[in-house]
């Protein structure tokens, strides 16, 4: 091996790498003007590239044999004829959907619990349930916009549980007719 061989690559797999990367135009200027200065004087190297342009060019040239159309059609044919099963079982477990509910149900009771022990209740002389009722400042409870945020995000996850809920009693009722 010529001294600019060995100082451009180690060993024919070196050179194969770089002259495709040549041929592709992915190299650096610089490299490309040494692998240039290469082809025309190392022997080994223009022997190679003149090989990689003729494999180069057999690529471009062929094309991708696509099967025929009755071979698609039997292929077809034969994959309808299976009865692709459907899912056993629904990939969310319903005991977790369940879960979830019950979790968001008692935060919802926790937090009206929490309200209600921050209201201030006006105790008067009057026994009517209506009269104490509008007494009460629900401006304490209902000004927080996390309280807001929260109470939202709760009622739109029940809309999703009810329905599940709806749809699991809807393919029931579909099963028996």
């Amino acid at each position: 091996m010529t001294d600019n061989n060995s100082y451009t690559s180690s060993g024919n797999e070196g050179m194969e790498y770089r002259l495709w990367n040549f041929i592709d135009g992915s190299v650096k200027i610089d490299e490309k003007t040494v692998i240039e200065k290469l082809l025309q004087t190392d022997a080994s190297w223009k022997a190679k590239y003149n090989e990689l342009l003729q494999v180069n060019d057999l690529l471009k040239s062929s094309e991708l044999e696509a099967p025929s159309m009755r071979f698609s059609k039997n292929v077809m044919e034969e994959i309808s004829k299976l009865h692709i099963a459907p899912a056993t079982k629904n990939y969310i477990n319903n005991k977790i959907i369940w879960g979830i509910g019950f979790f968001f149900i008692a935060l919802l009771i926790g937090l009206l619990v929490y309200g209600f022990g921050q209201m201030e209740w006006t105790s008067g002389s009057e026994s009517s349930i209506s009269k104490n009722i509008n007494k009460i400042d629900f401006s304490k409870f209902f000004n927080n916009s996390f309280v807001n945020a929260f109470m939202m995000i709760n009622v739109i996850l029940g809309l999703f549980l009810l329905d599940n809920y709806l749809n699991i009693k809807r393919k029931a009722f579909r099963k028996e007719a």
